[in-house]
């Protein structure tokens, strides 16, 4: 398999390409540069290996006489070769070029010395001279794994070209998340945006009565879409949501508002902000949430939703610990046991849920006021539901350490609140929403995070299972998940969880 493309640039097209591929490239990605002398092949390596540092004055040297130049960058390392030089395919080994692959990425001049030697997934990228002096036609080919990234390079320069504020800014990577989404930062000047990289998501096999796990858990294929309504939703209600500047529906981009850096989870470890200044914070942007208009297109987070969630731990979390599927029985009795708590949860007060309100989706803005302080990312998956879900999301924090106390004080400051405004508020049916939800959550997260480590080798969200244990037997000390309590001391016994992680 394999795809490509041609375009006519200019040096400033030909950086911004390798900004674009920068975001691209991963561990084992070779990247061979072909042209003749004065093509430009070492003018887009350097820009590659600067998107890749970082750093737009970084000195990076030909390896014309060296062969190669090796750089540890934040995501991952690369090692730049030349092959002009080479003598034999002997020299090319000795180089490395075996190991560059297997813990980084390489950029090679002049490959075709390389006597077929580079992976098949590769990109190939083709420099030459036109009768413009200044321009380069530049063709760009992905083979095996790398060929959808190449269109979708494609696709992103198309995009950026119709900005007419934002095409020329330059490019820098952003940490993403968990899901297949990326994001960039586009810089002009002393302003800022963040591009948004969500390609629709093809609706996976059936698994059940005929639907994927996306249709049954509610999950948003089409990201645009429900980010766009639930920003607008979020704002009316007063509240700090990136505003969207401009939208490609269709292949799934979006500029978005720059909120800045403040993540919560960083913010912690500051001097002079206290954990407890922060989420006091996001407690009032959630009596805010409370209040927001549910846009029509937002899915409820019904039983159905919030039962295949829990599978997850039968799914990835039971096999990787035991060695073997979770037996049939044991399925049916522990589906059987949340049945009752979700036909009950159904019946709380229905509001806008955004699933995942916690410290890596909120930023501090101290500039503003009230709860305009708390920004709010990443809710194109929000839902219907108990509010009670957002509260345990942000109290029982899978990544960051929420101390019991704080817990139990913000849990009675939120029911304080919510008493003032709420005539008949019952603060014991929403104790039991926090613990039942809570312990949804965090059954659904032990799945969702071995998944992420055995699926997808990022085996770094294995360090966070610990303390989602800690926060599932807070929660299930509730008398209404007695039951349910101990079927886990029953199939995970407490000498089983903090044994050894499923690895």
């Amino acid at each position: 398999m394999s795809i490509g493309w041609t375009r006519e640039l200019d040096e400033d097209g030909v950086v911004r390409l390798a900004e674009i591929l920068a975001l691209k490239l991963r561990q084992g990605d070779a990247v061979a540069l072909k042209g003749d002398l004065g093509a430009g092949k070492t003018t887009l390596a350097r820009a590659l290996i600067r998107a890749l540092l970082g750093d737009d004055a970084a000195e990076v040297p030909s390896p014309t006489f060296s062969l190669r130049q090796s750089y540890e960058t934040r995501r991952l390392g690369v090692s730049h070769f030349d092959f002009y030089r080479l003598g034999d395919a002997d020299e090319l080994f000795e180089l490395g070029i075996d190991d560059a692959l297997a813990s980084g990425a390489a950029i090679v001049e002049w490959p075709e010395r390389a006597d077929g030697a580079l992976p098949e997934n590769r990109f190939d990228i083709a420099l030459e001279e036109t009768e413009q002096a200044d321009h380069r036609r530049v063709s760009v080919r992905g083979h095996g794994t790398a060929a959808p990234r190449v269109a979708r390079v494609g696709e992103v320069m198309d995009f950026l070209d119709r900005s007419m504020t934002w095409g020329d800014a330059r490019i820098g990577y952003l940490q993403g998340d968990a899901s297949a989404r990326s994001y960039a930062r586009l810089t002009k000047g002393t302003r800022t945006v963040l591009l948004m990289d969500a390609p629709r998501q093809p609706d996976g096999p059936p698994i059940r009565d005929g639907k994927s796990y996306s249709r049954i858990a509610h999950l948003a294929e089409d990201t645009v879409r429900p980010f766009s309504a639930v920003a607008q939703a979020l704002k009316d209600a007063g509240l700090s949501a990136p505003a969207i500047l401009d939208q490609d529906v269709g292949r799934g981009f979006m500029l978005v508002e720059d909120l800045g850096d403040q993540v919560f989870a960083a913010e912690v470890a500051r001097d002079g902000l206290r954990m407890d200044e922060l989420w006091r914070a996001a407690v009032d942007a959630l009596l805010a949430v409370r209040g927001a208009r549910v846009p029509d297109t937002v899915p409820a987070y019904d039983a159905e939703a919030l039962g295949i969630e829990v599978e997850l731990l039968l799914d990835w979390y039971w096999p990787a610990l035991k060695g073997a599927p979770a037996p049939a029985s044991a399925r049916a009795e522990f589906l059987e046991l949340w049945r009752p708590l979700f036909e009950r949860l159904q019946r709380q007060p229905q509001v806008l849920v955004l699933r995942d309100f916690h410290s890596p989706n909120l930023i501090w803005l101290p500039e503003r006021s009230g709860v305009e302080r708390v920004g709010i990312i990443d809710f194109q998956d929000a839902q219907r539901g108990s509010a009670a879900y957002d509260l345990a999301s942000l109290l029982q924090d899978a990544r960051v350490d929420v101390p019991a106390p704080l817990e139990e004080e913000l849990f009675a400051y939120y029911c304080g609140r919510l008493a003032e405004a709420t005539p008949g508020f019952d603060r014991s049916e929403l104790q039991f929403a926090y613990n039942a939800l809570g312990a949804q959550r965090n059954t659904k997260i032990l799945g969702i995070f071995v998944r992420l480590a055995h699926r997808d080798g990022k085996r770094q969200y294995l360090a966070h299972l610990p303390r989602i244990w800690g926060y599932l037997e807070r929660n299930l000390t509730h008398v209404s998940l007695a039951p349910l309590a101990t079927w886990y001391e029953k199939h995970f016994p407490m000498t089983v969880r903090d044994g050894a992680l499923p690895g």
